[in-house]
This record gives C-alpha cells, structure tokens and sequence, in this order.
C-alpha cells in the first residue's frame, strides 16, 4: 500500500508545481489503480507488485505508442509519451542490461538442466517467476533462446 500512497502524494505536489507532463503520468497510474480494484473480480486493495506490474503495463504501452508516432512522422507525440514513460519508470525496480539477464538466465539454464531450444518453457518458467519485474519478457525469452540454441 506504501507505493499507492506515494503515488498519491507526487501526483498532489506535481499538481501543486504545474508540472503537466508528470501529472498526466502520475495521474495514468491512479487510474489504472481504481480501474484494477473495480474490475469485475479484482482486489479491492492492491499490493505494490501488482501496482508495479500495471505501471510496467503503462511503461511498455507508452513505448509502443512513441514508436508508432514516429513511424507517422509526428515526433512531438511521441517525445510526449516518451516523457510520461521515463517518469512513470521512477515507480518500477532498476531494469536488468541484458549482460546482467545473461548471467541469470546461464544460472537458471544450469540449474534446470536444460540443454536444448525444446527446453526454452522450462527456463522461461523459471526465469520468469525469478526476474519479474527486472527485464521485459521480450529480451528476457530472446535471450533465453540464444543461449539454448548455442547449446
């Protein structure tokens, strides 16, 4: 619950401070919290891992977003939803380099005893479970398959 508090108080002095682009941010947050808990069969009080997967959610849509404005030219919208991404960042654990996530996925490789491209869902479970929160599963299981594939 700490982290819902703490995102209630920056999103009241960022409003206090005129800051626009971190409000918005901010306040994208709130209302992914309320949209959570209202959910049909959602908790009514949520931890801060699942506040921090929804914010990991807003980071990766954020990006997506960027990327498309790009592609159409519009650079002013996306350095916008770049923007919200870095300060909704500030709320999630340091993300893992991929140097750091090779080294873990080596370890969890070693561990299972996997040996072979078939074996990627067993290493995936596992490195899953074990970095959540710490590297985004697109590079996360693009490792993965590197390494089994180099066997």
């Amino acid at each position: 619950m700490a982290l819902e508090q703490q995102i209630q108080k920056d999103l009241m002095a960022a409003m206090k401070a005129h800051d626009y682009e971190r409000t918005n941010a901010v306040r994208s947050i709130k209302s992914a919290i309320l949209l959570a808990k209202t959910a049909e069969g959602g908790k009514k009080e949520l931890e801060d891992t699942d506040i921090v997967k929804l914010i990991q959610k807003l980071i990766k849509q954020r990006k997506e977003a960027a990327e498309q404005f790009i592609a159409a030219g519009r650079q002013e919208l996306a350095d916008n939803e770049l923007a919200e991404a870095k300060v909704l960042e500030e709320y999630v654990p340091r993300q893992l380099t991929p140097e750091e996530i090779e080294v873990k996925v080596r370890e969890i490789i070693a561990r299972v005893g996997a040996s072979a491209p078939s074996d990627m869902g067993k290493v995936m479970g596992v490195a899953s479970k074990e970095l959540a929160g710490l590297a985004d599963g697109r590079t996360l299981s693009g490792i993965v398959r590197q390494l089994l594939a180099q066997g």
